[in-house]
Protein backbone atom coordinates (compact mmCIF):
# COMPACT_ATOMS: atom_id res chain seq x y z
CA UNK A 1 0.00 0.00 0.00
CA UNK A 2 1.05 3.09 -1.07
CA UNK A 3 1.67 5.98 1.73
CA UNK A 4 -0.40 9.04 0.49
CA UNK A 5 1.53 11.78 2.50
CA UNK A 6 4.65 13.14 1.60
CA UNK A 7 7.72 11.62 3.73
CA UNK A 8 10.27 14.57 4.87
CA UNK A 9 13.58 13.21 5.71
CA UNK A 10 16.62 14.91 6.69
CA UNK A 11 20.18 13.91 6.55
CA UNK A 12 23.25 15.31 6.82
CA UNK A 13 26.95 12.61 7.17
CA UNK A 14 25.70 9.45 8.24
CA UNK A 15 25.37 6.50 5.66
CA UNK A 16 24.81 3.74 7.69
CA UNK A 17 21.60 5.37 9.98
CA UNK A 18 20.50 6.90 7.01
CA UNK A 19 20.10 3.70 5.48
CA UNK A 20 18.30 1.90 8.36
CA UNK A 21 15.80 4.75 8.46
CA UNK A 22 15.66 4.54 4.57
CA UNK A 23 14.72 1.23 4.51
CA UNK A 24 12.15 1.79 7.07
CA UNK A 25 10.58 4.88 4.57
CA UNK A 26 10.92 2.29 1.67
CA UNK A 27 8.60 0.04 3.36
CA UNK A 28 6.50 2.31 3.57
CA UNK A 29 6.37 4.20 -0.10
CA UNK A 30 5.15 7.55 0.30
CA UNK A 31 4.06 9.11 -3.18
CA UNK A 32 6.49 12.17 -2.64
CA UNK A 33 10.01 11.71 -1.00
CA UNK A 34 11.15 15.74 0.25
CA UNK A 35 14.97 15.37 1.25
CA UNK A 36 16.86 17.46 3.01
CA UNK A 37 20.83 17.12 3.36
CA UNK A 38 23.39 20.09 5.12
CA UNK A 39 26.24 20.40 3.31
CA UNK A 40 30.07 19.20 4.23
CA UNK A 41 31.92 21.07 7.33
CA UNK A 42 34.93 22.67 5.47
CA UNK A 43 37.44 22.18 8.69
CA UNK A 44 36.21 17.96 8.58
CA UNK A 45 38.47 15.69 6.88
CA UNK A 46 36.64 12.73 5.21
CA UNK A 47 33.01 14.62 5.89
CA UNK A 48 32.57 15.35 1.97
CA UNK A 49 32.59 11.84 1.29
CA UNK A 50 30.54 10.90 4.17
CA UNK A 51 27.82 13.38 2.86
CA UNK A 52 28.21 11.95 -0.66
CA UNK A 53 27.94 8.88 0.37
CA UNK A 54 24.44 9.81 2.66
CA UNK A 55 23.02 11.52 -0.16
CA UNK A 56 23.39 8.16 -2.79
CA UNK A 57 21.24 6.37 -0.46
CA UNK A 58 18.42 7.94 -1.88
CA UNK A 59 19.38 6.76 -5.20
CA UNK A 60 17.57 3.95 -3.99
CA UNK A 61 14.05 4.51 -4.31
CA UNK A 62 12.97 1.67 -6.08
CA UNK A 63 8.74 2.24 -5.84
CA UNK A 64 6.82 4.88 -7.54
CA UNK A 65 7.80 8.13 -6.04
CA UNK A 66 8.10 11.72 -6.58
CA UNK A 67 11.95 12.63 -4.93
CA UNK A 68 12.35 16.20 -4.51
CA UNK A 69 15.63 17.67 -3.09
CA UNK A 70 16.63 20.48 -1.24
CA UNK A 71 20.49 19.86 -0.76
CA UNK A 72 22.75 22.92 0.46
CA UNK A 73 26.31 23.16 -1.07
CA UNK A 74 27.78 24.75 2.21
CA UNK A 75 27.14 23.93 5.68
CA UNK A 76 24.26 25.57 7.52
CA UNK A 77 24.41 23.73 11.04
CA UNK A 78 21.74 22.40 12.81
CA UNK A 79 19.39 25.79 12.87
CA UNK A 80 19.35 26.62 9.82
CA UNK A 81 19.29 23.65 8.05
CA UNK A 82 16.52 22.12 9.54
CA UNK A 83 14.61 24.89 9.88
CA UNK A 84 15.29 26.21 6.15
CA UNK A 85 14.63 22.78 5.43
CA UNK A 86 11.03 22.59 6.87
CA UNK A 87 10.27 25.94 5.16
CA UNK A 88 11.02 24.43 1.79
CA UNK A 89 8.84 21.37 2.70
CA UNK A 90 5.72 23.29 3.55
CA UNK A 91 6.29 25.66 1.20
CA UNK A 92 6.20 22.49 -1.11
CA UNK A 93 3.44 20.30 0.36
CA UNK A 94 0.33 21.38 2.94
CA UNK A 95 1.48 18.48 5.37
CA UNK A 96 4.38 16.37 6.07
CA UNK A 97 5.82 13.22 7.97
CA UNK A 98 9.54 14.02 9.47
CA UNK A 99 12.43 12.07 9.75
CA UNK A 100 15.80 12.20 10.57
CA UNK A 101 18.47 9.98 9.70
CA UNK A 102 18.35 8.63 13.68
CA UNK A 103 15.01 7.94 13.87
CA UNK A 104 13.88 4.93 13.05
CA UNK A 105 10.10 4.59 12.92
CA UNK A 106 7.93 1.28 13.43
CA UNK A 107 5.66 0.69 10.52
CA UNK A 108 2.64 1.72 12.13
CA UNK A 109 4.02 5.24 12.69
CA UNK A 110 3.11 5.99 9.23
CA UNK A 111 -0.39 4.60 8.68
CA UNK A 112 -1.07 6.53 12.45
CA UNK A 113 0.48 9.86 11.07
CA UNK A 114 -1.47 9.65 8.08
CA UNK A 115 -4.34 8.52 9.61
CA UNK A 116 -4.34 11.75 12.35
CA UNK A 117 -2.79 14.12 9.71
CA UNK A 118 -6.31 13.58 8.42
CA UNK A 119 -8.21 13.08 11.17
CA UNK A 120 -7.07 16.96 12.77
CA UNK A 121 -6.53 18.57 9.22
CA UNK A 122 -8.40 21.51 10.24
CA UNK A 123 -8.68 21.34 14.20
CA UNK A 124 -5.90 24.44 14.42
CA UNK A 125 -5.89 23.63 18.50
CA UNK A 126 -3.57 20.38 17.12
CA UNK A 127 -0.14 21.81 16.24
CA UNK A 128 1.99 18.53 16.02
CA UNK A 129 1.41 14.59 15.87
CA UNK A 130 4.54 12.89 17.29
CA UNK A 131 5.54 9.17 17.07
CA UNK A 132 7.28 9.48 20.92
CA UNK A 133 6.23 8.12 23.81
CA UNK A 134 8.44 8.86 27.01
CA UNK A 135 5.91 7.12 29.67
CA UNK A 136 7.99 4.13 29.82
CA UNK A 137 4.81 1.77 29.72
CA UNK A 138 2.98 4.12 32.02
CA UNK A 139 -0.85 4.32 29.75
CA UNK A 140 -3.71 6.25 31.86
CA UNK A 141 -6.45 5.07 29.15
CA UNK A 142 -6.97 2.56 26.41
CA UNK A 143 -7.02 5.20 23.57
CA UNK A 144 -4.97 5.27 21.08
CA UNK A 145 -3.39 8.83 21.61
CA UNK A 146 -3.24 11.74 24.06
CA UNK A 147 -2.67 14.97 24.46
CA UNK A 148 0.18 16.95 25.49
CA UNK A 149 1.87 20.55 25.54
CA UNK A 150 5.21 18.50 24.71
CA UNK A 151 5.40 18.49 20.70
CA UNK A 152 8.19 15.66 20.51
CA UNK A 153 10.09 15.65 17.31
CA UNK A 154 11.83 11.78 16.88
CA UNK A 155 9.58 11.03 14.09
CA UNK A 156 6.28 13.36 13.68
CA UNK A 157 4.05 15.26 11.61
CA UNK A 158 2.30 18.51 10.88
CA UNK A 159 0.96 21.20 8.49
CA UNK A 160 1.44 24.17 6.84
CA UNK A 161 -1.13 25.74 8.56
CA UNK A 162 0.50 25.07 12.21
CA UNK A 163 4.48 25.54 10.21
CA UNK A 164 3.35 29.40 9.38
CA UNK A 165 3.93 30.02 13.72
CA UNK A 166 7.14 29.39 13.17
CA UNK A 167 10.47 32.04 13.52
CA UNK A 168 13.52 30.69 13.86
CA UNK A 169 14.50 34.37 15.09
CA UNK A 170 11.73 33.90 18.21
CA UNK A 171 10.97 37.50 17.48
CA UNK A 172 8.23 37.39 19.19
CA UNK A 173 10.05 36.44 22.93
CA UNK A 174 10.95 39.79 22.62
CA UNK A 175 7.22 40.83 23.57
CA UNK A 176 6.49 38.11 25.78
CA UNK A 177 9.33 37.42 27.80
CA UNK A 178 8.47 39.27 30.65
CA UNK A 179 4.57 38.37 31.39
CA UNK A 180 3.70 35.58 33.22
CA UNK A 181 2.35 32.76 30.85
CA UNK A 182 5.24 30.59 31.14
CA UNK A 183 4.05 30.00 34.84
CA UNK A 184 0.68 29.71 33.73
CA UNK A 185 1.91 26.92 31.47
CA UNK A 186 4.25 25.07 33.26
CA UNK A 187 3.03 25.58 36.73
CA UNK A 188 6.59 24.70 38.25
CA UNK A 189 9.03 27.57 39.34
CA UNK A 190 12.06 25.43 38.07
CA UNK A 191 10.97 24.74 34.93
CA UNK A 192 9.81 28.55 33.82
CA UNK A 193 13.39 29.16 35.06
CA UNK A 194 14.90 26.82 32.33
CA UNK A 195 12.40 27.12 29.87
CA UNK A 196 12.97 31.46 30.02
CA UNK A 197 16.72 30.39 29.88
CA UNK A 198 16.66 28.54 27.10
CA UNK A 199 14.47 30.49 24.88
CA UNK A 200 16.21 33.63 25.95
CA UNK A 201 19.70 31.55 24.83
CA UNK A 202 17.82 30.10 21.42
CA UNK A 203 16.84 33.91 21.06
CA UNK A 204 20.10 35.76 21.56
CA UNK A 205 21.93 32.69 18.74
CA UNK A 206 23.72 31.29 21.43
CA UNK A 207 22.42 28.11 21.03
CA UNK A 208 22.88 25.94 17.10
CA UNK A 209 19.31 24.29 17.24
CA UNK A 210 15.86 24.76 15.49
CA UNK A 211 13.96 22.81 18.38
CA UNK A 212 13.20 24.63 21.14
CA UNK A 213 11.57 27.51 18.48
CA UNK A 214 9.10 25.03 17.48
CA UNK A 215 8.31 24.59 21.03
CA UNK A 216 7.86 28.39 21.41
CA UNK A 217 5.84 28.30 18.50
CA UNK A 218 3.52 25.81 20.15
CA UNK A 219 3.57 27.12 23.14
CA UNK A 220 2.38 30.96 22.13
CA UNK A 221 -0.18 29.13 19.95
CA UNK A 222 -1.65 27.12 23.14
CA UNK A 223 -1.34 24.42 20.58
CA UNK A 224 -1.41 20.49 21.19
CA UNK A 225 0.52 17.79 20.57
CA UNK A 226 -0.58 14.07 19.85
CA UNK A 227 1.36 11.66 21.48
CA UNK A 228 1.11 8.12 21.02
CA UNK A 229 0.22 5.69 24.09
CA UNK A 230 3.00 3.31 23.00
CA UNK A 231 6.50 4.30 21.30
CA UNK A 232 6.92 4.25 17.59
CA UNK A 233 9.91 5.70 17.04
CA UNK A 234 13.74 4.70 18.38
CA UNK A 235 16.71 7.00 18.29
CA UNK A 236 19.28 5.24 17.31
CA UNK A 237 21.77 7.95 16.82
CA UNK A 238 23.33 8.54 20.49
CA UNK A 239 26.70 8.49 19.90
CA UNK A 240 30.19 10.61 21.41
CA UNK A 241 30.36 12.48 18.08
CA UNK A 242 26.53 13.26 17.64
CA UNK A 243 25.45 16.91 17.83
CA UNK A 244 22.70 16.60 20.52
CA UNK A 245 22.53 13.10 21.71
CA UNK A 246 25.76 11.74 23.14
CA UNK A 247 25.36 10.08 26.14
CA UNK A 248 24.60 6.08 24.36
CA UNK A 249 23.47 5.03 28.20
CA UNK A 250 20.63 7.59 28.13
CA UNK A 251 17.29 5.55 29.16
CA UNK A 252 15.92 7.68 25.73
CA UNK A 253 18.83 5.60 23.79
CA UNK A 254 17.51 3.29 21.42
CA UNK A 255 13.87 3.08 22.81
CA UNK A 256 12.19 0.49 21.86
CA UNK A 257 9.37 1.04 19.27
CA UNK A 258 5.75 -0.88 19.29
CA UNK A 259 3.45 -1.94 16.64
CA UNK A 260 0.40 0.36 17.52
CA UNK A 261 -3.32 -1.48 16.82
CA UNK A 262 -5.26 0.07 14.10
CA UNK A 263 -7.50 0.75 13.53
CA UNK A 264 -6.73 3.97 16.13
CA UNK A 265 -9.20 4.49 19.15
CA UNK A 266 -9.38 8.24 19.36
CA UNK A 267 -9.89 9.99 22.49
CA UNK A 268 -13.56 11.27 23.14
CA UNK A 269 -12.10 14.50 24.33
CA UNK A 270 -9.31 16.76 23.02
CA UNK A 271 -7.76 17.74 26.65
CA UNK A 272 -4.43 18.02 27.44
CA UNK A 273 -3.37 14.60 30.14
CA UNK A 274 -1.87 17.07 32.46
CA UNK A 275 -0.59 13.89 34.60
CA UNK A 276 1.12 12.66 32.00
CA UNK A 277 2.72 15.90 30.92
CA UNK A 278 3.74 16.32 34.72
CA UNK A 279 5.82 12.76 34.43
CA UNK A 280 7.44 14.01 31.17
CA UNK A 281 8.61 17.39 33.08
CA UNK A 282 9.59 14.78 36.17
CA UNK A 283 11.46 11.83 34.68
CA UNK A 284 12.50 13.46 31.22
CA UNK A 285 13.79 16.46 32.29
CA UNK A 286 15.57 15.47 34.98
CA UNK A 287 17.71 18.88 35.53
CA UNK A 288 14.73 20.57 36.58
CA UNK A 289 15.70 19.22 39.94
CA UNK A 290 18.79 21.28 40.59
CA UNK A 291 18.37 24.45 37.66
CA UNK A 292 18.87 27.60 39.89
CA UNK A 293 19.00 31.54 38.75
CA UNK A 294 22.57 31.32 39.65
CA UNK A 295 23.46 28.20 37.64
CA UNK A 296 25.63 28.57 34.24
CA UNK A 297 22.77 28.36 31.46
CA UNK A 298 24.92 26.58 29.12
CA UNK A 299 25.30 23.81 32.09
CA UNK A 300 21.52 22.94 32.13
CA UNK A 301 21.31 23.34 28.05
CA UNK A 302 24.11 20.55 28.07
CA UNK A 303 22.61 18.66 29.79
CA UNK A 304 19.21 18.77 28.12
CA UNK A 305 20.69 18.04 24.53
CA UNK A 306 22.32 15.25 26.10
CA UNK A 307 19.16 13.83 27.45
CA UNK A 308 17.20 14.23 24.71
Amino acid sequence: MTLVTPVAFFIFNRPQLTQRVFDAIRQAKPARLLVVADGPRRDRSGEAELCAQTRAVIQQVDWPCQVLTNFSDTNLGCKRRVSSGLDWVFDTVEEAIILEDDCLPHPTFFPFCETLLEHYRNDTRVMVISGNNFQFGHQRTSDSYYFSRYNHIWGWATWRRAWRYYDVEMTLWSVIKQGHWLHDLLGEDRAVRYWTDSFEAVANDRLDTWDFQWTFACWIQHGLSILPNINLVSNIGFHPEATHTKDANSRVSNLPSEAIKLPLKHPQFIIRDTFADQSTQRLLFPYLRFVSLKQDVKKALKFLRVEL
